[in-house]
């Protein structure tokens, strides 16, 4: 069985993100003992023996949703946001004073082509306003493109809420960048199982687990809850 928490899965809340699953496996009753962290995105996502992982709202309505079964979508506790969903903050350097308009004609760095916080959200945020979009390059990750921005590399990026407030946390780079905008609020970034697996069982397991974390755990995940969204509200999400 694949077992698997990689979108916030940064170094220093591993171990919050092993007591999570710990918790889960205890409720289930069965499962691996550990986290899969050496197994690709998609080679998780997409696998036969998946049991549990958590993708982004775009690989999902674009390629997953008829590959996977949706179990429910993470509650972080976002400022501006209903539960069980989330939005993207635009951020450029701390010196560059350009309004939002015209840094969208600047150096635009994206995590992925296929991330929702950090490519359709920006394209949306754009399209919203009427503005054209600059040269688009990808980091890799929301923390590389925090990174760029911060290095004069790039001059604006969107990463997602609750990625800006790890790395508020951890990164000595947000001294260098200010955010200039908030995306509107889509879906979070959904929890799924594989094709023919109950979801129900996992959904309950997540949800008793979550309840009774020690709060220092919650503290570090900013996890509240498992909220069922439905299926139709991550299709309904334009692409890019």
């Amino acid at each position: 069985m694949i077992v698997s928490f990689p979108m916030y899965d940064r170094p220093e809340i591993a171990l919050a993100n092993d007591a999570l699953w710990s918790a889960v496996r205890n409720r289930l009753g069965y499962g691996p003992e550990t986290l899969n962290r050496d197994i690709g995105l998609w080679d998780a996502w997409e696998h036969p023996d998946l049991l549990l992982s958590q993708t982004c709202g775009m690989p999902y309505r674009a390629h997953l949703h008829d590959r996977v079964m949706l179990v429910g979508s993470p509650d972080y506790g976002l400022p501006g946001c209903p539960p069980g969903y989330y939005n993207s903050v635009l951020v450029t350097r701390s010196d560059n004073r350009l309004a939002l308009e015209d840094l969208f004609a600047q150096r635009i760095v994206i995590n992925q082509r296929h991330s929702q916080s950090g490519h359709a959200a920006l394209i949306h945020h754009a399209r919203t306003l009427g503005v054209p979009v600059g040269d688009v390059s990808e980091s890799g990750s929301h923390v590389r493109s925090a990174c760029m921005v911060a290095r004069d590399e790039a001059d604006l990026t969107a990463i997602d809420a609750h990625t800006w407030r790890l790395i508020q946390r951890y990164d000595d780079i947000a001294r260098d960048l200010r955010e200039c905008d908030r995306t509107v609020p889509t879906p979070a970034m959904p929890f799924i199982t594989a094709p023919g697996t109950d979801p129900a069982p996992l959904r309950a397991a997540l949800s008793g687990a979550i309840s009774n974390l020690a709060p220092d755990i919650r503290a570090t995940l900013n996890l509240h809850a498992v909220i069922n969204v439905p299926h139709d509200a991550y299709m309904a999400v334009p692409n890019p």
